[in-house]
């Protein structure tokens, strides 16, 4: 055979070998792209994002858009050629699938954290928004969760509000652990609830639930240090003086938190936050409206960016990485707390940006 047809079969031959070790060579990556954003003052499969009643509301203007990324899903195997071409992508990012999925959680597991956590982020929303208007918010300490196979299953229950223990009143979830704790392994514990169908009944009447429960667990012990436990996971619920609800399907995880709260503003608000502008952010918030760090920044600024957004409300813990990666025409703004988010939105509105707290690399 010719040398240089035999040098092109020898090539051809290497090149599909690659490929094919390419297409079936599993490698342990995941990869991250820019979701889709939604507008919280607009609609979602028409419905409202946000819907209050029962509280005077205010026309609304512009965009406040939260974001998301897609991921692959934790049961995904990657191979290497996708890899390679996530590697070189500009709009996506491969990343080491435990960074994604840590300790092994199945996809079941991941949608259903990311469902706690986006349950609990429209929660702390209501609540920062509502605070930061002045609006007064009353909270109760509930059973948030009940390990199963503890001493307490069966006799408290998820959503139970907690009155006391052994008579000495609980105003935050704390308050359970210090008091159990004060006992010994195989002592009993009395707690004095309201169950939570009556607490739930009482909401919905809009009044306060007056029947208490005096349930008496035997402490266990715990695995780690031995002291005393119940087996139940305080939390805290809170009462709306109106309602508020979020209605945002096939989304996830707590991120969106503060574009939550900011719309929830907007619509109580007389004034126009946006001014018509378009702008997006992301951010987990908590109920005293600080701000908290996310993964998945740059995918999210270019997702806002493609969407048409020009400002994106960053945390200040993300804006190193955001700033690293900025597509052209989208402004980062810094920010730690809803009143600096606010107030960043009001000077955006009124164009005077000059003095906008921005994202550096540094």
């Amino acid at each position: 055979m010719p040398r240089r047809p035999a040098t092109m079969l020898a090539s051809s031959l290497v090149l599909f070998a690659l490929l094919c070790a390419g297409l079936f060579l599993k490698v342990p990556y995941s990869e991250m792209s820019p979701g889709p954003t939604v507008n919280t003052l607009g609609e979602s499969h028409g419905e409202p994002v946000l819907n209050i009643s029962g509280h005077q509301t205010y026309p609304t203007t512009g965009h406040l858009n939260m974001t998301t990324v897609r991921v692959t899903g934790a049961d995904y195997d990657m191979n290497l050629l996708e890899a390679a071409y996530g590697w070189l992508a500009d709009d996506n990012i491969v990343v080491p699938h435990e960074n994604l999925y840590p300790d092994g959680k199945t996809d079941k597991e991941s949608t259903q954290e990311n469902a706690e956590e986006f349950s609990q982020s429209q929660e702390s929303a209501k609540v920062a928004a509502l605070k930061q208007l002045g609006i007064p918010v009353s909270a109760r300490v509930i059973v948030a969760t009940v390990v199963k196979g503890s001493p307490s299953e069966g006799k408290l229950h998820a959503g139970d509000v907690v009155k006391n223990v052994d008579g000495s009143p609980v105003t935050a979830p704390g308050d359970v652990a210090k008091l159990v704790t004060k006992h010994k392994p195989g002592e009993p514990v009395e707690f004095t609830i309201v169950p939570a169908a009556e607490a739930a009944e009482a909401e919905k009447a809009n009044r306060e639930p007056t029947a208490t429960t005096k349930v008496t667990i035997t402490a266990g012990k715990a695995q780690d240090d031995g002291h005393a436990v119940v087996g139940i996971r305080a939390g805290t619920d809170h009462t709306f003086p109106f309602p508020i609800d979020i209605k945002l399907a096939d989304v996830g995880g707590p991120s969106a938190g503060l574009m939550f709260a900011l719309g929830i503003v907007d619509k109580l608000t007389p004034e126009d936050l946006t001014g018509g502008k378009f702008i997006a952010g992301t951010g987990t918030i908590d109920d005293t409206g600080k701000v908290g760090p996310i993964g998945g920044i740059q995918m999210k600024t270019i997702g806002a960016r493609q969407a048409g957004a020009e400002y994106f409300l960053t945390p200040a813990e993300n804006c190193a990485s955001a700033a690293a990666r900025v597509p052209d025409g989208l402004t980062l703004v810094k920010v730690s707390t809803i009143d600096d988010a606010t107030k960043a939105l009001q000077k955006i509105s009124k164009g005077d940006t000059a003095g906008l707290p921005r994202c550096t690399k540094s």
